[in-house]
């Protein structure tokens, strides 16, 4: 007869028991049932994002354009309609914003009032988010001001080919060419990338392909909320799902954009979803996201991707906030201190 277990004894080979019959599975495993719930606006936030956080979901979110020009005009749609939040926002953060040509790819420099005496030598690419298909021209200007005016860095700010114009791997080219120009005339030790969704997952696509370009890698990445798995994969597109006010669900505009971007490409391709990439050899990264972010687990599996692989490698999550609302307005104090975390990480590890 067995001894008589202590209460810890017996609770304690009760859970080897149940872990031994779940590695011994071979059916399918049940989902959770979840009952339906009502989520209340966090009140551990600041009163400006319990605002952003209590707003509707995304007009139009499940009914994205089904065709060539119909993405077009939305994206048009978006630009004049952030033009004059944009422009509210640079005489905020009192930012001087240039549009100009770089290696055949249009961008933006953006310079703030002041750079920071470490950052002189220093510069900052950025590339936009928008799914691949939205947030041209002034529309994706905030995440530059923000790091600019934040950090005290001088920008780069990609406004890459996005359909219909061009397909896949247009953005990507675009940026990586903005890339190649900046580090012929900046040690690359002295780069750093940042990019939030689409954006988010092109700058880990850039330290990809430039692995495969035999580039130097920058000195540091900054990716917020990547789209770094488009094929739908993850814990939070189901448990975040009509929770996030903004992707709302996998169902939505931004899976239509990434698919109308890829025009028939495999999702998969480390290219478009950079997670099944060889992250081997990249530099140190921040990863940025919130608990309701319908992409809060492709931001976790980079994070523990790169952990795994022993890089340097920093994840901050934000209470309450859907996709991205960590760049959504300036005046937003959640929203400095991201931006504020970002700038630290990258003024300790890009080379002075």
């Amino acid at each position: 007869m067995l001894p008589k277990l202590s209460c810890l004894a017996a609770t304690a080979a009760a859970l080897f028991l149940s872990t031994a019959g779940v590695l011994a599975q071979t059916t399918p495993l049940a989902p959770r049932e979840v009952p339906a719930k009502t989520i209340p606006v966090p009140t551990t936030v600041s009163p400006e994002l319990q605002q952003i956080i209590a707003q509707p979901l995304r007009s139009g979110w499940n009914t994205p354009p089904t065709t060539a020009e119909g993405w077009k005009q939305l994206a048009e749609a978006i630009r004049a309609g952030a033009a004059p939040n944009v422009e509210a926002m640079r005489e905020r953060l009192k930012v001087r914003v240039e549009p100009g040509m770089m290696a055949g790819v249009r961008i933006y420099t953006v310079t703030p009032e002041k750079i920071l005496p470490e950052n002189r030598n220093r510069m900052l690419v950025q590339i936009h988010g928008g799914c691949y298909v939205l947030n041209p021209a002034e529309a994706a200007l905030p995440e530059a001001m923000l790091i600019a005016a934040i950090g005290g860095y001088r920008v780069i700010a990609v406004d890459y080919r996005m359909p219909p114009e061009a397909y896949f791997p247009a953005a990507l080219d675009d940026s990586m060419a903005v890339y190649k120009e900046v580090i012929a005339k900046t040690d690359p030790k002295r780069v750093g990338l940042i990019g939030t969704s689409a954006g988010g997952a092109l700058v880990l696509e850039m330290g990809l392909r430039a692995k495969q370009l035999g580039l130097p890698m920058p000195g540091g990445i900054a990716s917020g909320t990547p789209m770094s798995d488009s094929t739908k994969s993850g814990d939070t597109f189901y448990t975040n799902a009509m929770l996030d006010n903004v992707l709302v669900s996998t169902e939505g505009f931004c899976d239509a954009a990434a698919a109308f971007y890829a025009n028939g490409h495999d999702l998969k391709d480390p290219l478009i979803s950079p997670v099944y990439g060889d992250m081997s050899g990249f530099p140190p990264t921040i990863l940025t996201s919130g608990t309701r972010d319908l992409l809060l687990s492709n931001t976790v599996r980079v994070h523990r991707k790169l952990r795994n692989l022993g890089i340097d490698s920093f994840l901050q999550v934000y209470e309450g906030q859907s996709h991205a609302q960590y760049g959504r307005d300036d005046r937003i104090p959640e929203v400095r201190e991201a931006f504020t975390e970002i700038a630290y990480f990258l003024n300790k590890h890009l080379k002075k």
